[in-house]
């Protein structure tokens, strides 16, 4: 089943989980240990975020001997960008009324 916006939004308004989330999409795949050392929180704690994020579909997890290494799954984020693009056209649209309304006012 994959995750909601709200999931998303829920998921990621976790300013920790936000920062595990961000740092695995910028720097690739980080084992649970690398996580911790940069986090400033407690092993516990980052692999229950991971935990977090990966039922939100957004890491992956890939165990290595007694090591898991996590990934950003960027194709998680899809249901926020289709939410964004709805509100985009909607915004866009809004703008574009705007705008012929002011053109005719000036003339």
């Amino acid at each position: 089943m994959q995750a909601t916006h709200d999931d998303i939004f829920k998921t990621l308004g976790d300013p920790t989980r936000r920062a595990i989330f961000e740092r695995l999409a910028r720097d690739g795949e980080q084992t649970v240990r690398a996580l911790t050392d940069q986090s400033g929180v407690s092993q516990p704690a980052v692999s229950k975020h991971l935990g977090v994020l990966k039922l939100a579909g957004l890491v992956r997890d890939r165990p290595e001997g007694r090591l898991v290494y996590y990934s950003a799954e960027p194709q998680g984020l899809a249901p926020l960008i289709d939410w964004m693009s709805f509100y985009g056209a909607f915004w866009r649209d809004r703008f574009d009324r705007l705008e012929n309304l002011l053109d005719r006012m000036d003339q």
